[in-house]
């Protein structure tokens, strides 16, 4: 999982990919290839 800041950019590198909000952080998920899971912080 990736660390970033911002995750507009992670989230246009793939369609499939989802911004979630879970516990007061943000996340990016992607259900069909987990090597794009991302978490802003």
């Amino acid at each position: 999982m990736k660390i970033k800041n911002s995750l507009k950019s992670l989230r246009t590198r793939h369609r499939d990919n989802r911004l979630v909000r879970r516990k007061g952080r943000v996340y990016v998920i992607n259900k069909t290839n987990p090597r794009f899971k991302a978490r802003q912080g």
